[in-house]
């Protein structure tokens, strides 16, 4: 099934207490459409990008077979830039610098052969472009994936509610999910969010796994536990990527189906951490992903007698 991600392609500088690195590609569409690239093979991508991003990344999307017709380039604009610090904990980090740059006022264009899109996955974004965005298909895709933060509850809640009320899938952390609901239980939170329109939930929990809601039904998905975590930052998206990934290839939406999704999302997002930026998720193999997948079954799997 054809899946299109629509988010931010970026540069990044990041400093952890493994190391720092300069100016490397980043974004959460990139982080997306990569680790997607894995399970479906038509992966379309729309984000925009100024005139200083390299061409071999260009390529390097095509490599993965990323169509990248949706990629705008602007020739007079520089790439948004983000730089960030975290701390000895890895969960947190101080935002050092954000250049919003092209997408200062970006509005996505939709390329004519991406309507046909029937896995759409919004990564974090402002939530009136989001809103845009899905609006601007003729026929609404099948699923529908949204990722957002805690910044657009501070300054953008009603934007918010409103996209999150057309979408079928939320993705976000759970203290994130404590400040959307307003409840402190991740249960009640939970309830609450998919009342505001998703019938299904993903709560985000760092080093501690992720969380599946729908309906009445509740799923939890370890993290794997890594003997090197070098760089977080592209976990959350590598998540979502290796998530709707595998729901665009599988066809799938039971909630059996979006339980294995979890684990392919988790295990995407395991390699993510092991290496500054996307290099680790660059080159996998098909069986490195499958050993990884049998490493989180295996933490999770017990007999009762």
């Amino acid at each position: 099934m054809s899946l299109l991600t629509v988010g931010s392609v970026a540069f990044d500088k990041i400093e952890t207490p493994f190391g720092k690195t300069d100016k490397i590609i980043g974004g959460a569409a990139t982080y997306i459409s990569l680790t997607a690239s894995y399970f479906t093979k038509k992966n379309n991508l729309v984000g925009i990008v100024g005139a200083d991003f390299p061409a071999e990344m260009i390529e390097t999307f095509h490599k993965h077979a990323i169509n990248t017709d949706g990629l705008e380039i602007d020739p007079n604009g520089k790439t948004f830039f983000w730089s960030g610090k975290y701390h000895n904990d890895m969960n947190s980090r101080d935002t050092l610098e954000t250049q919003l740059n092209v997408l200062d006022g970006y509005e996505p264009k939709l390329p004519e052969q991406y309507q046909d899109c029937e896995y759409l996955m919004l990564g974090n974004m402002v939530p009136a472009v989001q809103h845009a965005t899905l609006n601007k298909f003729n026929k609404r895709p099948k699923f529908v994936m949204l990722d957002t933060m805690n910044l657009w509850m501070d300054i953008a809640m009603d934007e918010l509610k409103a996209v999150i009320a057309d979408i079928d899938c939320l993705t976000i952390n759970d203290s994130e999910a404590r400040q959307l609901s307003g409840d402190y239980s991740i249960r009640k939170a939970a309830k609450t969010i998919m009342a505001m329109g998703p019938k299904t939930l993903v709560i985000k929990k760092g080093e501690h796994g992720a969380l599946l809601f729908q309906g009445d039904k509740i799923f939890f998905c370890p993290a794997l536990p890594l003997e090197d975590v070098f760089d977080p930052t592209g976990a959350g998206d590598s998540f979502a990527g290796g998530f709707i990934g595998y729901l665009a290839k599988s066809d799938d939406l039971s909630f059996n189906n979006l339980k294995r999704a979890m684990i392919y999302g988790s295990a995407m997002a395991s390699f993510c951490v092991e290496k500054f930026g996307v290099e680790r998720i660059l080159g996998l193999t098909d069986q490195e992903i499958n050993d990884r997948v049998m490493e989180f079954v295996q933490l999770a799997s017990f007999e009762i007698s």
